[in-house]
């Protein structure tokens, strides 16, 4: 009885705690192990006078916090003009004859109709169709491939299913930044030689020249909002052409960004977060991920149970009216629990809560009226929605929207029957 009073009190204590990683000087410390297990991206000095905080990803610190800028203000700063983010990003590489076998062995989607010079998003499933982790795959020449990973451990993976192949797998120790925003491309236009916008389109990759030296860029990100990454080797000096990057951009109106920066306008956008909003226990359909399997092709690990699977989608949008629900929540109809909130924040732009949830049965869907609990303590009213929750054709990432939001443009709230 007591243990179990212990045990409340105890985790009612921890909800109150919110926990971070935060960086301490050397100076009359004796503790590098730290340091030592989590990987530092070379351009983190930047951050450093903001009093940053960090989390841990894919085996790399990912920024999440900084004191000089809002959540709300960095939003605006990606929608409007130019932001740059120092990513937790892991690519890995895999090279060898027996590359694109060990890749179409590990992914669902058919790596064999990528070209040089061309990015595509991939996922990694288990033997029963769960989901291990996802990122953007670049074809670097005939047998060279690196994988940008989200948050996952995907290298063990490579290893356990490359036996007997002619493979090599290893950590080439590239970094990836994004500059995001409608004016990424006006900088990149201003600090890359000979380059024009109209050089590439979305999802390509190219080797451009930077202060006299060649870098990987690619037409991609983590917004939805034109921009691009950069991918920095071992043999660029990173903190050149970082400082470069940040002072050109600053006379664009550029800002370094965290997490908060990117969470809202990609739960907008529908782009999901790998350990959220799937997970081990969900497979590629449940989330609306079922469009970059190739059952057709040779075969892969994960599509027996997926061929077999559930097809339908439990993975929809909510707006949540006055209120921001808490990640994790539950959501009720009618007291009864019908799904889960994985992803949540506030939109400056909607003017309501935004988010992400798994629902348990497919019966429920877009234009559902929920319950939630929120951050205020109080249970507000929220309606289930479609992803993206709007530019459902992906053209402001693909520049064909060019149209720069001046304004909130607010969510008209749960329609009511008459």
């Amino acid at each position: 009885m007591y243990f179990d009073y212990l045990k409340k009190v105890m985790k009612d204590l921890i909800n109150k705690y919110r926990f971070t990683v935060k960086p301490v000087s050397l100076e009359n410390s004796d503790s590098l192990e730290l340091a030592r297990s989590i990987q530092v991206h070379p351009l983190t000095y930047q951050e450093l006078p903001y009093d940053p905080e960090y989390s841990n990803y894919a085996g790399r610190l990912t920024l999440e916090k900084l004191s000089n800028v809002s959540s709300e203000e960095m939003y605006w700063k990606g929608r409007q003009e130019i932001i740059f983010r120092h990513t937790g990003e892991h690519p890995f590489e895999i090279s060898g004859p027996d590359s694109l076998k060990l890749l179409q062995k590990i992914f669902p989607r058919d790596v064999s109709k990528i070209s040089k010079g061309r990015c595509s998003y991939q996922f990694a499933c288990y033997h029963d169709g769960g989901m291990i982790t996802d990122g953007v795959l670049l074809k670097i020449d005939e047998d060279k491939y690196w994988f940008a990973q989200a948050d996952g451990d995907l290298f063990s993976w490579y290893k356990a299913h490359s036996k007997n192949m002619n493979v090599e797998i290893k950590d080439p120790e590239v970094w990836v930044s994004q500059i995001q925003g409608p004016l990424s491309m006006k900088l990149l236009e201003n600090i890359a030689d000979g380059f024009s916008e109209n050089d590439w389109k979305y999802f390509d990759w190219k080797e451009l020249k930077i202060l006299d030296q060649n870098v990987i860029v690619s037409r991609s990100g983590f917004t939805n909002e034109l921009g691009w990454e950069i991918y920095f080797r071992p043999e660029n000096e990173t903190e050149k052409i970082g400082d470069y990057i940040l002072t050109e951009g600053k006379k664009l109106g550029m800002i370094l960004v965290a997490t908060p920066g990117f969470r809202c306008r990609r739960i907008e956008a529908g782009l999901l977060s790998a350990g959220q909003d799937f997970t081990k226990k969900t497979n590629p359909f449940s989330v609306g991920l079922g469009r970059f399997i190739n059952f057709d092709k040779e075969d892969f690990i994960g599509k027996e149970a997926l061929m077999i699977s559930d097809k339908k989608c439990k993975t929809w949008g909510i707006r949540v009216a006055e209120g921001t629900a808490i990640k994790g929540e539950s959501i009720k109809v009618n007291e009864k629990i019908i799904g889960q909130i994985t992803s949540s924040t506030w939109s400056p732009y909607q003017i309501c809560g935004v988010g992400i949830v798994r629902l348990d049965n497919n019966k429920n869907g877009p234009g559902d009226v929920v319950d939630v609990k929120c951050t205020d303590g109080k249970v507000h009213k929220g309606e289930i929605c479609k992803l993206p929750m709007y530019d459902a054709k992906g053209e402001i990432v693909r520049g064909l929207n060019r149209n720069i939001p001046k304004v909130p443009n607010p969510w008209a709230g749960i329609k009511t029957a008459n």
